[in-house]
């Protein structure tokens, strides 16, 4: 089986999205690219999470050609094609419908700097017009919107992340969901004091050397 370590991680991580709450049923999905193989690991339409196998998962060019795999790709497969040849830092996709996120996105905000976290992001989180899913207008709309940011709110829809892996586009998500619980909760009580451009500067430099340093 080809790219069985990709496909996987696309099964492991999906469950990932029903246990911590970012999506409900067969909602969302998750791609990841190997860009040395050409080819792309990107969840099964409408397949259940935890009935889903790594066989399961096809495996499609960066074109969308269906290489491997006998089920039909994510309906939104568009946009996973399109982030992943727009950006060559990120070879993974996750789309979610987390619920605190997803209330901004039906607010037609976007999620700016309230907590030093959304920096999993940038400076912010932006916001991509409203557009039909399964529509290269609603990718269009997620490239004008995402730029050099590791996340795009959706209007009227979710959340999408990016990340070098699946484990680091799904951290995106997961830390984001609590950034847009504290940004609902502050709006709630009043305007809240947002950190400025120079605060989330510094805190884009921390970002470079956080974690472990990579093995040699």
């Amino acid at each position: 089986m080809r790219l069985f370590d990709e496909r996987s991680a696309v099964v492991e991580f999906g469950k990932k999205l029903i246990t911590n709450h970012l999506t409900t049923g067969t909602g969302g999905n998750l791609s990841f690219y190997n860009r040395s193989e050409g080819l792309i690991a990107i969840k099964p339409s409408a397949v259940d999470y935890f009935k889903m196998r790594p066989e399961d998962v096809p495996l499609v060019t960066s074109e969308g050609e269906v290489v491997e795999g006998d089920m039909v790709p994510s309906i939104e497969i568009r946009f996973h094609l399109d982030l992943l040849n727009f950006r060559e830092d990120v070879n993974a996709v996750v789309h979610t419908h987390q619920v605190n996120a997803t209330t901004i996105a039906c607010m037609n905000w976007e999620l700016p700097a309230v907590h030093y976290l959304v920096g999993f992001s940038g400076d912010k989180v932006p916001l991509a017009a409203y557009a039909p899913i399964g529509t290269q207008a609603l990718s269009d709309n997620i490239l004008s919107a995402i730029g050099n940011y590791n996340a795009c709110l959706m209007a009227n829809h979710g959340l999408v992340t990016l990340g070098k892996d699946l484990k680091s586009a799904f951290s995106v998500a997961e830390e984001l969901e609590l950034v847009s619980k504290i940004y609902i909760q502050c709006k709630s009580m009043g305007d809240p004091v947002l950190l400025s451009d120079e605060d989330m500067a510094v805190i884009a430099e921390k970002f470079k050397t956080y974690g472990q340093p990579q093995k040699k």
